[in-house]
């Protein structure tokens, strides 16, 4: 694995190349999943771990923006070995690889501080989209993923009646719906600021400490409409 200078800040998401690893320990996966983002002028593979110590061992030296995280590593699980890597580097996105999410993989991913998930049959282009989307702080959530996760219906946790105000009712539908922050704050017609505090505050409602883990909770509560939106 080979180092390569960082990328301007995570705010100028979509400016200069995102820098990804992936985690995995199929060899011949990785190999072909770096050269498709190699191919691309705005993707590149800065390396490849084969196992949880490794992965720990190259973020900070090869410095990505984006992380592939396989769920079954040789070593330990990849949801683990996010929320260790998420409490030393937070502003790092990892998504998640997996055959299946399912609701307790969900909520542990989402606890751990990951961006959301990648199926492994999912096509090559859904997953540079992916990418490009995690960098912006989209939630990347395959609709298979959470319809699935829905289907099973609502399951209350505590009291369904948080306080959400309309507004943070919006914000989260949105963030079920995958949409980033900037998205959010265009559409809702407000500054990143008051977006970014709308998002906040949807959070400490809901006692939770990621996005994604927002989106678990919220649709549990049925307070997510899933199907709606794009």
């Amino acid at each position: 694995m080979t180092g390569v200078d960082s990328d301007d800040d995570a705010d100028a998401a979509g400016d200069g190349v995102i820098r990804v690893l992936v985690v995995d320990d199929h060899r011949t996966f990785a190999e072909l999943l770096s050269r498709a983002l190699d191919a691309e002028p705005d993707l590149t593979c800065v390396g490849h771990a084969q196992d949880s110590a490794e992965a720990i061992m190259a973020v900070p030296a090869l410095q990505p923006d984006v992380v592939i995280m396989d769920l079954q590593l040789p070593d330990r699980d990849g949801i683990s070995t996010t929320a260790d890597l998420m409490r030393s580097h937070p502003d790092l996105k990892v998504l998640i690889l997996t055959a299946h999410a399912g609701p307790s993989e969900m909520a542990r991913a989402g606890a751990a501080g990951a961006s959301g998930f990648l199926t492994k049959d999912g096509a090559l282009t859904d997953v540079l989209d992916a990418l490009r989307g995690a960098r912006r702080g989209s939630l990347i959530l395959p609709p298979s993923v959470i319809a699935g996760f829905a289907a099973r219906g609502p399951v209350t946790i505590g009291q369904t009646d948080v306080g959400l105000t309309p507004r943070e009712m919006e914000v989260l539908q949105l963030l079920g719906q995958g949409r980033d922050p900037r998205t959010i704050s265009k559409e809702l017609g407000v500054s990143m600021h008051t977006c970014r505090g709308y998002i906040k505050g949807v959070l400490a409602k809901l006692d939770v400490h990621s996005q994604l883990e927002a989106v678990v909770v919220g649709t549990r509560m049925g307070l997510i409409q899933v199907g709606q939106g794009s």
